[in-house]
């Protein structure tokens, strides 16, 4: 209906008198607008294109100027031209920009919507990536300054620390060997020095003697040394959270420490655990008071990343000591003097503290001059109990076996000696 009231007005234009060019151009072109502002948004360019082939008609007519006595004149006073056939018109570039106008702001409030391209070609997610990452390049660089200053005054107070020049309790300066150094290489030299000390201390045993001399007369010094691992051998750690940690007695204990202790074995614990956690441990577990000598962490020698037990700190003659452990590593230095046994993991029908207390009872009882020999032998058995169980079990069948023939024997001899009884009695 638009369209056909634009039609009719156009072609109306040329039976007006007086009409010159533009301004009836302008008024159809008003009068064009307001019709199709009245139309959706969404019609606007549709109806563009239907009503440019029809503007351009009712707009390419000539206007004429009437003369005095109504009649047409023969040239025309003025011509208007519409644009051409493809609706670029004063009219339709006016619609047209404003359609694109509106069309270009719903996409730009689109576009900042959705999180897209926007201003400067980024978007507001790339924008604020970009704002994290150098947050997160800044605090790191202000992490390695901050450290870098530690570590700078860390290292000026261990220099001047250790290495200032000793003093006599006077408080004077004492000569040393890098005293006719310059003074900037004296106290590096003397930190260097603190440094190498401080690293022997940690890895080496605290004392180069672990035990006092054995015992002289008129006391009484066993002739073995046994030396034992507290954990894992006598006793198994257990922790819950109801009572925190706690270590389980190993089954037989009582009668181990019985039997191994002296007069056969001067009984040493020598452990890993640090004293203060180790030592009430023991008191509970020896009240007889069998075990001589407790050597504790820092008795040990670290190497490799694991703390030695040296059996050469021991001041014992070596030819004379067991050592009880289930970590060979722990012996690594003393490899001959180790009895292997399993590691206990709290089973409560465990009996081989009985079997071990055998085994070493008789070790000691049958005099050895060098035990290292007999643990060579026990050495080649992956469960050294075991094979002294087994030849337990071998020895006790041989000594069944030969007090049977003993019996058999003197049950012959007794009959002979009654048919010879018998025999003499008829002859009478």
């Amino acid at each position: 209906m638009a369209a056909a009231r634009c039609i009719r007005l156009a072609s109306g234009l040329s039976g007006l008198p007086g009409l010159s060019g533009l301004p009836s151009v302008s008024r159809l072109s008003q009068q064009r607008m307001c019709h199709a502002a009245a139309l959706p948004r969404l019609e606007r360019r549709p109806l563009l294109q239907r009503l440019g082939p029809t503007l351009v008609k009712a707009s390419s007519v000539a206007l004429y100027s009437t003369g005095k006595d109504g009649e047409q004149g023969s040239k025309p006073t003025t011509s208007f031209t519409s644009a051409p056939s493809s609706g670029s018109g004063l009219a339709d570039q006016i619609l047209s920009a404003k359609v694109k106008a509106e069309s270009g702001g719903e996409d730009a409030g689109k576009t900042g919507g959705d999180g897209k391209q926007s201003d400067g070609g980024k978007s507001e997610e790339e924008r604020e990536e970009e704002r994290r990452k150098e947050a997160s390049w800044r605090a790191m660089k202000l992490s390695f300054g901050l450290f870098g200053v530690m570590c700078a005054g860390f290292g000026g107070w261990t220099i001047a620390v250790f290495g200032a020049p000793p003093k006599d309790p006077d408080g004077n300066e004492m000569p040393d060997e890098f005293s006719d150094m310059s003074i900037v290489t004296q106290y590096l030299a003397r930190t260097w020095k603190e440094i190498k000390l401080y690293n022997k201390m940690i890895k080496d045993p605290s004392r180069d003697q672990l035990l006092p001399d054995p015992l002289q007369y008129p006391y009484m010094q066993p002739p073995y040394t046994l030396v034992l691992e507290m954990t894992g051998v006598l006793v198994h750690p257990d922790w819950t959270y109801k009572t925190g940690w706690r270590f389980k007695k190993r089954p037989g204990i009582d009668f181990f420490l019985q039997q191994v202790g002296p007069p056969l074995f001067e009984v040493v614990i020598y452990t890993a655990e640090q004293g203060f956690t180790a030592s009430p441990i023991i008191d509970a577990l020896d009240p007889q008071g069998y075990i001589m000598y407790r050597l504790f962490k820092d008795s040990t020698r670290y190497l490799d990343s694991h703390h030695v037990k040296d059996l050469n700190c021991l001041n014992r003659d070596l030819s004379k000591v067991i050592m009880v452990d289930f970590n060979e590593k722990s012996v690594q230095l003393n490899p001959r003097n180790i009895l292997k046994v399993k590691k206990w993991t709290g089973n409560d029908d465990d009996r081989s503290l009985i079997d071990l207390a055998l085994l070493l009872k008789a070790v000691a009882s049958s005099g050895v001059a060098d035990v290292r020999e007999v643990m060579d032998h026990y050495r080649q058995f992956d469960d050294p109990l075991e094979a002294f169980r087994e030849n337990q079990r071998r020895l006790q069948e041989q000594e069944e076996a030969m007090q049977r023939q003993r019996d058999e024997e003197e049950s012959k001899g007794a009959l002979l000696k009654k048919r010879g009884w018998t025999s003499s009695l008829l002859r009478r």
